[in-house]
Formats: structure tokens, C-alpha cells, sequence
């Protein structure tokens, strides 16, 4: 059995996953990724496919068992898997959060209950979540989503208390704006209302705009590693923009900040 870490990846179907899981296999890791459906993902050098759909608590059960089967042990999990929606929160059908969070959310949970008896085990491992700047700021017409990576962190910060003892730690990895799919493509609510069409199509524009000038996920990844395989912290934000706006919610006065997040998104 190799001695390199193994490490297991959420979603590296495209995006920061898959940019993830090609900088793991490239430190020489043993890197497992996981994707919906196998017959349909593109191969990645050095990454085994898993078949895996985080909403479904058997298809995680197995997914884990099989790598635990081959490996002996999962030192590190990411769960980079995640989906997004845009409009308004009285837009947002409860359905259609209750969808976003199965991912988001309980994707993350049901994964970390799969691997955490193998590391309790052997008392050691390490979780990396990826949230979001928005899992500490607001997110006009993004509320869904916004909450669902508040809900993360919480989640995060909590597991990590608990599971000290047994030599494991969780940590949170917040990006920025970075440019994938994954906001690029992101679907909108399914009903939505007129009131709200001049201001939600401000953010769209906004956030189109502010994706396709940001850096891509290759930042985020190495970000992520560093998280994994690096000293324990609770959170890692990128270098850049996510940096910028981690400080300036923490040492800027309440109304700046609003002011500012405003004008990023194109609201006045």
C-alpha cells in the first residue's frame, strides 16, 4: 500500500474540483474524484473516478466503501461539489432551496459521516469544505445559496470542535468570484416575479462581468491543497479579491462595507 495520501474530491466534473484534484495527483497524492456519472466525465491524469452523487445517501455509502476497499484508509476529504441560483429570496421556491441545500449542505454532511469511522479509527484526517466569501457576506439575489454557505461554515466550525480528539480537523476554503460554469451558467429561480426584474437583471450583468475577469480555479486549487496537506487553519481564502473582502469585513465600518457590496453588484 503506497504511502501517499489519499485523498477523495466532491464534484471534479469541472471547475475547482477537477483543478483540485489535477494539483493533488500532481503532489503525488492518490486522488479518488467523484462525479455523477462516469460514463460521461472527461478522465483526469492521476485521478481515479468515482461514481458518487452527494444527495444520495447510499450512492456516498458505496462511493466511500469502494475507495476504502482499494486504499485501507482516506486521509483527506474536500467536498468541492456544489450548485448554485440566482433571484430573489421571494422568488426562490422552498423546492428549489431545499434542492440547493441537499448539495451544498447535506451533500458536505453526508460525506463527512461516510469517511469519519475510518479516520476516527485510525485518529487521524482532515476535512477541507469549500464555502465562499458569501458564507461570511451577503449575496443579493443569491440568497439561496448565500445561506446554504453560511450553513456550511457553521457545520465546519462546529465538526472541527468535535473531532479534535480523534486527530482530525475541518477547515473552510472561501473564495471569491472564480472563473467556472459554475456562476457562468447558473440557473435562475423558476417563477420569477416582475417587481424584481430591473434589480436582479443589475446583479446578473454583475456577476457575469465579474466572472469572466477573474482569475480560474487553478488559484482556489492550490488553495485547497494547501489546506489539505498544510498546517491545520480554519480558513484559507485565496489570494486576491477574497482576501481583500475577508479584511474588509472584519475591520471596516458596517456602512462602507454595504456600500461597496452594493456597488459590486450593480445596485445603487
Amino acid at each position: 500500500m503506497s504511502d501517499s495520501p489519499v485523498v477523495v474530491i466532491t464534484g471534479v466534473s469541472s471547475g475547482i474540483g477537477r483543478a483540485s484534484a489535477e494539483l493533488f495527483a500532481k503532489r503525488g497524492c492518490q486522488v479518488f474524484g467523484t462525479v455523477r456519472h462516469v460514463a460521461k466525465a472527461s478522465p483526469i491524469a492521476g485521478v481515479t473516478l468515482v461514481e458518487m452523487d452527494v444527495r444520495d445517501s447510499a450512492s456516498v455509502a458505496r462511493g466511500i466503501q469502494a475507495i476504502l476497499s482499494q486504499t485501507g484508509r482516506i486521509d483527506v476529504l474536500v467536498n468541492s461539489a456544489g450548485v448554485t441560483l440566482l433571484g430573489a429570496t421571494e422568488e426562490t421556491a422552498v423546492e428549489e432551496a431545499q434542492a440547493l441545500f441537499d448539495t451544498n449542505l447535506f451533500g458536505v454532511l453526508r460525506t463527512a459521516q461516510a469517511v469519519l469511522p475510518s479516520m476516527r479509527k485510525r485518529r487521524a484526517g482532515r476535512i477541507v469544505n469549500v464555502s465562499s466569501v458569501v458564507g461570511f457576506l451577503p449575496s443579493p439575489y443569491m440568497g439561496a445559496y448565500s445561506a446554504s454557505k453560511h450553513a456550511v461554515e457553521g457545520l465546519s466550525e462546529t465538526m472541527d470542535h468535535e473531532l479534535r480528539a480523534f486527530g482530525i480537523r475541518v477547515a473552510l476554503v472561501e473564495p471569491s468570484f472564480t472563473r467556472t460554469n459554475l456562476d457562468l451558467n447558473a440557473p435562475q429561480a423558476a417563477s420569477p416575479i416582475a417587481a424584481y426584474d430591473a434589480e436582479r437583471q443589475l446583479v446578473v450583468a454583475a456577476i457575469e462581468k465579474n466572472v469572466r475577469k477573474a482569475p480560474g480555479p487553478e488559484d482556489v486549487a492550490r488553495t485547497i491543497v494547501d489546506a489539505a496537506l498544510g498546517p491545520w487553519r480554519m480558513r484559507a481564502t485565496p489570494k486576491g479579491e477574497a482576501t481583500l473582502l475577508k479584511r474588509l469585513r472584519r475591520f471596516m465600518p458596517a456602512g462602507p462595507v454595504d456600500a461597496g457590496l452594493r456597488k459590486n453588484f450593480g445596485l445603487s
